[in-house]
């Protein structure tokens, strides 16, 4: 079965290709910036009629692709998602699902109402280090899962990029960074524990460095002109050009033309080129986590931007005859109690060759491969990021984020609502 996708993104280039020997065509675009619009359309041969400036144009014609791919800002999940349900199109829909829980169960609701499938980008359960755990947990030879955990280090400069100077730095434009961020590693918790319910939630954290007052004697404005900047780690011109590939992350981020003069430029007059501690960012740069989840099992997550690893996450998981040891993609170590022995599963699946999906230890190509085969055979089993299980673990992140406004213990009830999330303003 051949499988047509439309595109509504903001700055995916190349979001999906031929996986496996499902032929895959990519018959439709949607990006309100021309210049990657048009590099869109020209990379995959879109015909005119389908290449749209606004998403709302292109929902208001008659369906013609099975799956829409929606890779809006976050604070613009909500309406293409609903819309493009209520359409009959199957939506892979990057993460979080949105920045509220009521947003988020609309969209789940909005699915189901239609009978369309949804997988959320959670792309680590689709990693094979993230779910041999997984298979080793319920195998049972750790025994009873007692304590998880799990850090995530965003690393330094990546965290200035994004979480600072760029497109999450605000919760007004976007929303809090435990959820930009970091809503796939609690994903992950949930996951292993099996899914199963979460009792209590506490969290602390805050917007520790990246402020006014903390910026060095004698900097300026932009890195550009600044006198200190060559003694300052977050500076601009070290992230954007010293020895950088301007077509290569970061760099291919702040400018659509991919060349010194435009990188110059962008720095010397875009946000990307602004002091890390004059900008209007303010979301967290460090927070944790507590969770107690059913039968008095426990979990703890560290988020942190200052670090050298860039988000080659570290987890711990002890159970009552063993551990699991696991830093970034692998490998996975196991220790068991009984015999003093450890064992090791190293990982081995990759992307094809030629693929461009490696991201996230090849995890991005695995799920767009389950989607497109669950879409292709009608069978939604191929999924494991589907509405409920990914509008559960939002819900967790909702609730700790309520915890740190609130500084209190967050107690779940049955449907998991959180009063925090109801007085959020979306735009």
């Amino acid at each position: 079965m051949d499988i047509e996708l439309y595109i509504c993104v903001s700055y995916i280039l190349r979001t999906c290709e031929c996986v496996a020997t499902l032929i895959t065509l990519i018959v439709g675009v949607a990006d309100p910036i021309p210049i990657r619009m048009k590099r869109m359309q020209s990379l995959y041969e879109i015909p005119g009629e389908n290449v749209f400036s606004d998403w709302s144009d292109f929902i208001a014609r008659d369906k013609f692709a099975d799956v829409v791919i929606i890779t809006t800002q976050d604070r613009h999940h909500k309406k293409p998602a609903v819309a493009c349900a209520d359409k009959g199109y199957h939506i892979l829909l990057e993460k979080p699902m949105a920045v509220t829980e009521e947003d988020c169960q609309e969209i789940v609701e909005a699915c189901e109402r239609n009978s369309v499938m949804l997988s959320v980008c959670l792309v680590f359960r689709y990693q094979e280090s993230k779910v041999k755990i997984k298979e080793i947990i319920e195998s049972g030879a750790i025994g009873k899962v007692v304590n998880i955990q799990h850090t995530e280090p965003v690393g330094y400069f990546h965290f200035a990029h994004s979480y600072v100077r760029g497109n999450w730095r605000a919760e007004k434009s976007s929303a809090f960074s435990l959820l930009t961020k970091s809503c796939h590693d609690i994903d992950l918790i949930y996951y292993w524990m099996g899914n199963s319910k979460c009792t209590q939630v506490s969290s602390f954290g805050s917007l520790n460095h990246f402020r006014k007052e903390n910026k060095p004697v004698g900097a300026g404005y932009r890195c550009s002109d600044c006198s200190v900047e060559g003694g300052c780690p977050y500076s601009a011109k070290k992230i954007y050009m010293d020895g950088k590939n301007p077509s290569e992350w970061p760099t291919n981020l702040i400018t659509d033309v991919y060349d010194i003069e435009n990188v110059t430029d962008a720095l010397k007059n875009g946000p990307y080129g602004r002091c890390v501690y004059e900008c209007d960012n303010d979301v967290c740069d460090n927070q944790v986590v507590n969770f107690t989840f059913e039968g008095g099992r426990t979990a703890s997550f560290t988020m942190v931007a200052f670090t050298e690893k860039i988000c080659e996450s570290q987890t711990r998981i002890f159970g009552t005859k063993g551990e699991i040891t696991c830093d970034g993609f692998g490998p996975v170590y196991v220790y068991d109690f009984n015999t003093g022995t450890t064992s090791s599963y190293v990982h081995s699946q990759t992307a094809p060759p030629g693929s461009h999906l490696w991201g996230h230890g090849c995890s991005d190509y695995f799920l767009m491969d389950a989607f497109i085969r669950a879409v292709s055979t009608n069978d939604a089993s191929y999924i494991t990021t589907g509405p409920h299980e990914s509008l559960n673990s939002h819900r967790l992140t909702f609730a700790a984020e309520q915890s740190r406004r609130e500084n209190r213990v967050v107690t779940i009830d049955d449907d998991i609502a959180c009063s925090m999330t109801r007085n959020t303003n979306v735009n």
